[in-house]
């Protein structure tokens, strides 16, 4: 598996080694060496698996006080997928990064935890599979809002409104969230 470092370095893309012939191909989606080699010994707990049409904009989500990482992929369409620095004293705080996942392209993105996560559906249907290193706390979940100007995540829009849930409208700006320190 190929692992390369984004313009964050501790947000990671991999890219898995295909053997494929006519018949179909076989992956490996994780190893757990490969983390551990790079200094993050941190179990998965839980896996998640999300389906959205065409324009659906989720994001950007985290928790505070239990923070997941998470280690999302495409196992059908293609997603614009962004994580958001949300660690004070961090040289990157407020950045972020993006990358498109797709079921052809099968790369990943690691968002360690302290950051914000998101994605936009650009097929006309994704279903997104995540591994995450601590359990879903609905009371912990926090939102900041999608187009925060502070943030300025540049999201491939194919439509002018895109598809959100109502916790998504009622996200929060950067300078008013909490955030790690």
């Amino acid at each position: 598996m190929k692992i390369t470092e984004t313009a964050i370095a501790d947000v990671w893309v991999l890219d898995p080694t295909v053997h494929g012939d006519d018949r179909g191909y076989f992956m490996e989606s994780f190893r757990a060496s490969y983390f551990i080699e790079r200094g993050v010994d941190i179990p998965f707990v839980q896996d998640n698996q999300s389906k959205s049409v065409q324009g659906t904009l989720r994001g950007l989500h985290y928790q505070l006080t239990y923070p997941q990482g998470k280690l999302i992929r495409v196992i059908s369409g293609e997603v614009f997928d962004v994580a958001v620095d949300l660690r004070q004293g961090s040289s990157s705080y407020g950045h972020w990064v993006g990358e498109r996942l797709s079921a052809d392209n099968r790369r990943q993105l690691w968002v360690p935890p302290g950051f914000a996560h998101g994605f936009y559906v650009i097929s006309n249907m994704a279903e997104l599979a995540y591994k995450c290193t601590a359990y879903y706390h609905p009371e912990d979940d926090r939102c900041i809002t999608w187009n925060d100007p502070d943030i300025g995540v540049q999201w491939p829009l194919l439509f002018p409104n895109p598809l959100l849930s109502s916790r998504d409208l009622n996200g929060v700006a950067l300078r008013k969230a909490s955030t790690f320190p």
